[in-house]
């Protein structure tokens, strides 16, 4: 007799724009009584400089996470380069809080203790998957690159990979600001350029051909991942969660399908065509995951 997997869970990863805080309070708040997802990540996981805007609110916001059921798993940062930013990292570590780790030097912070790996961090084989399993970790967001064969090795018999379903891909993650460059701004002056951009900017080829976006010290896919058509494969490979990375659209209305489409409610080609009906940063792609370029639109919209 083969083996019952478990249902896919749904992660809601951090938001990784810089959203006016009240934007940012109510779209959790939403989150919270409506989203069918079972873990949030929440914290700043880009640019340190925000989240001094989070902190008056962030205790009343993960409260009423937990209050509607949700799993609250605290993301810390992707590039901390300061000793106030390690520090930092390590109150949230002493806290006592479920730690979302994106940054190698977070591990000697966590000193063993067990906990999550976002998709900043380059796991890209089964050693290296098997390694971070012996220093705590008890589920790891592979880097949204990889394709579906690399996914299925690395996953099998393991009970700890999560995938990046849905969203812009962050790709890539600098010292420097690209938002304050564009606006001809110091880093250290930066006005805070990037909360214009709710889903990053968009930048542009020579031949005004989209490309990808910044969003302040980050890289980004233009394109926005969607693994409709792989859900199936991916469970049966054994994955167990799957990751939707907020974007400025309906983001209740983006887990519902992806609920649906896990749950076997709707079709691959009927999830697509729902979420290519959302106000979108770019259009649907699935490259990554067919070991294609990771701009290569999804083929099929039925």
């Amino acid at each position: 007799m083969s083996e019952v997997l478990p249902p896919l869970s749904l992660t809601l990863g951090p938001v990784l724009f810089n959203w006016p805080t009240d934007r940012w309070i109510d779209f959790y708040a939403r989150i919270a009584d409506e989203a069918s997802v079972d873990r949030v990540c929440i914290g700043e996981v880009v640019c340190s400089k925000r989240q001094p805007f989070r902190d008056d609110t962030l205790v009343d916001t993960v409260e009423r996470l937990e209050r509607g059921g949700k799993e609250v798993v605290h993301s810390t940062l992707a590039l901390p380069t300061t000793a106030r930013e390690i520090r930092a990292i390590s109150e949230i570590i002493d806290a006592g809080y479920a730690i979302e780790a994106n940054d190698i030097a977070t591990m000697r912070l966590l000193g063993g203790r067990p906990h999550a790996v976002g998709p900043l961090l380059n796991i890209y084989n089964e050693a290296a998957l098997a390694r971070h399993i012996t220093l705590g970790a008890t589920r790891i967001c592979l880097p949204p690159e990889l394709p579906f064969e690399s996914i299925r090795l690395i996953a099998a018999g393991t009970a700890v990979v999560e995938v990046f379903a849905f969203g812009r891909a962050p790709l890539a993650l600098s010292a420097r600001c690209y938002h304050a460059r564009a606006h001809g701004l110091p880093k250290d002056a930066c006005q805070f350029v990037c909360e214009k951009d709710a889903d990053g900017m968009d930048v542009h080829t020579i031949d005004g051909k989209p490309f990808l976006a910044v969003n302040g010290i980050q890289t980004l896919g233009h394109v926005v991942t969607a693994a409709t058509h792989q859900i199936s494969e991916l469970h049966d490979a054994g994955v167990v969660a799957l990751r939707l990375s907020p974007q400025s659209c309906d983001m209740v209305r983006v887990a519902t399908i992806f609920r649906n489409l896990a749950d076997a409610h709707i079709t691959a080609g009927e999830a697509t065509k729902l979420l290519s009906s959302l106000a979108l940063p770019g259009p649907l792609a699935d490259g990554y995951l067919r070991g294609v370029p990771g701009a290569n639109l999804i083929d099929e919209v039925d």
